[in-house]
């Protein structure tokens, strides 16, 4: 397992030390409970977690089990994301919530690939659990984590090289502590455009220290820049099914909705990619969260 000549001592000792005085005040690091920490990672993803607080926070107290999600409608879900965006992210939260009380008895499985097997979770939120939740001592790896580990290294990783790096730093029976510090780094020290190299407590064991090309540009795990958001349609998406959170809508009003009265063949487009999706349904000229 490679570690690019970095050990779990030292990297991570200085790490764990930063965090022991920076560590992020959230809610879900107050609980082992999977559900909710598999709520919390699937809310926090391309979203602020200022934002993530009081959603996380309304959605619990409305489905706190898989089991109560499970035997809502897929639309009450939905319509709790209000604010978050990735609608779908929704859609498939309530499938893995069903998928849990079909095969599992209501409780999330706490192996890797029966993780992996359920709707929406992927490489990341699967470790994120056993680590968050199980206490295991695996490897998370997102953008802040891979941007860290590419710096560090001095070179852009593909994917198995930047989870075996990440695997191999992981402190002995301090996989949850060593996990919740790395990605606080990350989001407050390691940032993507004004890292705090002056504050970093591994500078001297990086091999890029603000020097030069990022090597955290194409790197495994590290996100790529996003489409511009205004007028696309992600947001004509997005603005339908803010809409439809208050109540049905005649499907011949969904143009104006979206923001797209003035293109009616792009408006029918996007309608149909959300009815595809399974985010709305449509009742003879009406259209509502499903």
């Amino acid at each position: 397992m490679s570690t690019y000549g970095y050990t779990a001592t030292s990297l991570a000792s200085p790490i764990l030390e930063w965090w022991k005085t920076q560590d992020r005040d959230l809610p879900w690091r107050q609980t082992r409970d999977p559900w909710a920490i598999l709520v919390s990672e699937v809310m926090s993803q391309q979203t602020q977690v200022e934002r993530v607080v009081p959603k996380w926070r309304a959605f619990m107290d409305r489905f706190p089990t898989p089991a109560a999600a499970a035997a809502s409608a897929a639309g009450e879900v939905i319509a709790l994301w209000d604010g978050l965006g990735y609608n779908r992210r929704a859609l498939l939260l309530h499938s893995c919530a069903i998928r849990v009380e079909s095969d599992h008895g209501g409780q999330l499985p706490d192996t890797l690939d029966e993780l992996l097997a359920l709707p929406g979770v992927g490489p990341y939120t699967a470790r994120a659990v056993l680590a968050f939740a199980f206490e295991r001592d695996v490897a998370v790896l997102d953008t802040n984590v891979g941007r860290i580990l590419a710096r560090v290294g001095g070179c852009s990783l593909r994917p198995a090289a930047a989870q075996a790096f990440a695997d191999g730093l992981v402190p002995g029976g301090r996989g949850w502590e060593w996990n919740q510090a790395i990605l606080d780094f990350g989001a407050t020290v390691c940032t993507k455009r004004t890292p705090a190299c002056g504050q970093c407590p591994v500078r001297r064991e990086c091999a890029w220290a603000g020097v030069g090309v990022d090597p955290a540009r194409g790197s495994a795990g590290v996100g790529a820049g996003q489409s511009a958001f205004e007028g696309s349609d992600r947001q004509g998406r997005g603005k339908l099914i803010s809409a439809l959170r208050h109540g049905p809508a005649r499907a011949e009003n969904a143009a104006a909705l979206m923001g797209f009265a003035d293109d009616p063949v792009r408006a029918q487009r996007v309608m149909e990619t959300l009815l595809d999706d399974g985010l709305m349904v449509r009742d003879l000229d009406w259209l509502r969260l499903p």
